[in-house]
C-alpha cells in the first residue's frame, strides 16, 4: 500500500495539530497517530501554557526565569524567540477556540507555577491540554486538506539507505522521503511518501516504571530519527514531575499539577512537617528538578513511600472550583483534598533533550522537522520551566510551517522507494520475551538512571541494556512486526541515548544529578547528602 502527501505529520498532540492547521492551505496533509487522535500527552497537560500578556510581567522576566530553571544550559537566542512570540501564539489559540479561564473582571486568570516570577500561566481549570486539544481537533476535522490516519504506527523514516544508496557521514546529505507505517487494524505495511515530514511524537516516559505519560509515549520519533542518523542531544535531562498522585496500582500516574502549589498548597512529610525551605528559598515553588530531588531525599531519610501535598488551608470552594479534576480523582480513592493531605511521589514526566532542531524546527536531515517534546530546540536547557512545553510546541510548529510552506513546492517525491520487505519473517509466538524485556528495561532505568545517578549505576544500566538490545534485535529481525516489538525497540534506543549522554556529562546540572559530581543547590544546601 502506497500513499503520497505534501506534509506528513507523525503525532496528533498540540505540536502536530498546530503545524497541520498552518500548512493545510498549501497542500495535502496526512497525520499519522498510533492510537486515537486525542490520545496524546497534550490531553493530560493539566497546568497550562505560559505566555506574557499583562504587566507587571515582561518578556525579559520570562526569559530570565526560563534560563534560571534551565541551569544556564539554554540557547539564549531560542529562549528570546520563544518568549517574545508567546503572546501571538496564545492569541492564535484563543482565535481557534481555546477557552482559557477568566476572572470576574474579564481578564485572563493567570496562574503562577514553580520557577515563575510572575503570574503568566493560561489555564482551563486543571484540564488545559484537553481544552487546547479539543479546539484544535475541531478545526482539523473541518479542514478538507487534512487526513488523519488513526491506529497507524510509524516504523522507520525512509532515507537513502532504503534505495540502496550508502548514507553519507555528512548529516546535511541525508534526506527524508517519508515513512513506513504499520496499520494496526488491518495487516500490512504502508509506504507513505512525503515532500516534508514532521515528527511530533511526544516523549519517552514509558521507559520508566512510574510515569505521568500516556502509554503511547515510547520515544518513537527520537528513536526513528536516531536510526536515520539525525543529531540527537541532551537526552540525559529527564524531568521527574515532583507531584504525581501516589496510587501504585494505577498507570499512568495521575498528575497533581504544579498550579496547585502555585495556588498555595505546601509540600510536607507524612508527619505534617514542611521541608522545602531546607532546599530552596522558593520553598514549594522551587524549580521542578530541585523539588523532585528534595522529595526523593526526604523519602530516603524517612523510609516513607511518599510525601504529602497540603491544600487544606485553601478556601474549599475555590479549591474545588479551580481544580475539579484533581478533587474528583482524589475523592475516587477516598481522599478529600479539602480535609486530607494528598500523597505524592516524583514520576517520569518530560524529556528536555531530543532531536536537535534549529530556529525553524529543522533537523539535521533534509526535509525532516521536529516539534514538541521529541525535539531539542534549546529552550529548556538542563530543566524545563513549568508550562513552557505547550508554548514551545506552538512556537516551533508555527516556525516550521513558515519554512515548510516556502520550500514544499520545490521538493520532488521519491518514487523509487521500495515497499517494505517482510520476506523471511514469521509470526512471533513468544510474547513473554517482549513483556519480560520491557519489565527489565523499566526496572534498570528506574533503579539506575532516575532522579539520582552515579557512574557505577550508569555502567550497570548500560551492561544490562546491551543484553536486552541484542536479544530484541534478533527477535525483531525474524518476526512479523507488531507494535509491541517496535515500541520495545524504540524504548531501548532511547534508553541507550539517555545512558550514554548521562555517562558523558561529568557534572551535576539541572535534571542530571550524579553523586560522583555533587553540586550544592540554591542557598548552598546539599541536596543529596544522604544518598551515598
Amino acid at each position: 500500500m502506497r500513499k503520497e502527501t505534501d506534509f506528513l505529520i507523525i503525532g496528533s498532540g498540540i505540536a502536530g495539530l498546530i503545524y497541520a492547521l498552518k500548512v493545510a492551505d498549501h497542500g495535502k496533509v496526512c497525520i499519522l497517530t498510533k492510537s486515537r487522535a486525542e490520545e496524546t500527552a497534550t490531553k493530560y497537560a493539566q497546568g497550562g501554557i505560559a505566555a506574557v500578556m499583562y504587566t507587571p510581567d515582561t518578556y525579559e522576566k520570562h526569559i530570565v526565569d526560563t534560563i534560571i530553571a534551565g541551569d544556564g544550559l539554554n540557547n539564549k537566542d531560542i529562549v528570546e524567540i520563544t518568549i517574545k512570540e508567546s503572546t501571538a501564539r496564545i492569541r492564535e489559540l484563543i482565535d481557534w477556540g481555546a477557552q482559557f479561564d477568566k476572572n470576574d473582571s474579564g481578564d485572563y486568570d493567570l496562574a503562577r507555577e514553580g520557577g515563575h516570577s510572575e503570574r503568566r500561566v493560561f489555564h482551563h481549570k486543571d484540564s488545559t491540554g484537553l481544552e487546547i486539544e479539543r479546539a484544535l481537533l475541531s478545526k482539523i476535522e473541518d479542514h478538507p486538506n487534512i487526513e488523519v490516519l488513526e491506529n497507524h504506527f510509524a516504523i522507520d523514516l525512509i532515507t537513502q539507505h532504503h534505495l540502496g544508496i550508502e548514507k553519507t557521514r555528512k548529516d546535511k546529505d541525508i534526506r527524508c522521503y517519508g515513512v513506513y507505517s504499520m496499520d494496526l487494524k488491518k495487516p500490512g505495511i504502508w509506504t507513505i511518501l512525503a515532500r516534508t515530514t514532521m515528527l511530533a511524537t511526544g516523549g519517552t516516559g514509558n521507559i520508566y516504571s512510574n510515569t505521568t505519560n500516556p502509554s503511547v509515549a515510547t520515544g518513537d520519533g527520537i528513536a526513528m530519527a536516531y536510526r536515520a542518523k539525525a543529531i540527537v542531544e541532551n537526552m540525559e535531562f529527564i524531568q521527574f514531575h515532583p507531584t504525581a498522585l501516589y496510587h501504585p496500582t494505577e498507570k499512568p500516574s495521575f498528575l497533581i499539577t504544579e498550579a496547585l502549589r502555585g495556588y498555595g498548597a505546601v509540600l510536607k512529610t507524612i508527619k505534617g512537617q514542611e521541608f522545602m525551605k531546607k532546599y530552596a528559598k522558593q520553598g514549594s515553588l522551587a524549580p521542578r528538578d530541585i523539588v523532585a530531588r528534595a522529595i526523593d531525599n526526604e523519602m530516603k531519610l524517612s523510609g516513607d513511600d511518599y510525601v504529602c501535598l497540603d491544600a487544606r488551608h485553601i478556601n474549599q470552594n475555590e479549591l474545588i472550583k479551580n481544580f475539579p479534576r484533581i478533587y474528583a480523582k482524589c475523592l475516587s480513592i477516598n481522599i478529600d483534598i479539602t480535609r486530607d493531605m494528598i500523597p505524592v511521589v516524583p514520576s517520569a514526566h518530560y524529556i528536555c533533550g531530543g532531536i536537535k532542531v534549529d530556529e525553524y524546527a529543522r533537523s539535521s536531515i533534509q526535509n525532516l522537522y521536529a516539534s514538541g517534546e521529541c525535539a531539542s530546540t534549546g529552550l529548556h536547557g538542563a530543566n524545563r520551566l513549568a508550562s513552557n512545553s505547550l508554548l514551545e510546541s506552538a512556537v516551533f510548529s508555527h516556525r516550521a510551517s513558515i519554512n515548510a510552506i516556502d520550500k514544499v513546492s520545490s521538493i520532488d517525491l521519491c518514487e523509487e522507494v521500495p515497499d517494505w520487505d517482510a520476506a523471511g519473517t514469521v509470526l512471533n509466538e513468544e510474547m513473554i520475551l517482549i513483556t519480560q524485556s520491557l519489565k527489565e528495561l523499566r526496572a534498570l532505568m528506574s533503579s539506575y538512571v532516575g532522579i539520582v545517578r552515579s557512574d557505577l549505576r550508569l555502567k550497570r544500566a548500560l551492561d544490562r541494556l546491551e543484553i536486552i538490545y541484542r536479544e530484541t534485535e534478533e527477535l525483531y529481525d525474524r518476526s512479523i512486526l507488531t507494535i509491541n516489538i517496535c515500541e520495545l525497540r524504540n524504548m531501548i534506543n532511547v534508553a541507550y541515548l539517555i545512558i550514554k549522554m548521562a555517562t558523558k556529562r561529568k557534572e551535576s546540572r539541572g535534571l542530571h544529578y550524579s553523586i560522583d559530581y555533587p553540586r550544592d543547590a540554591i542557598d548552598g544546601k546539599s541536596m543529596l547528602m544522604n544518598h551515598k
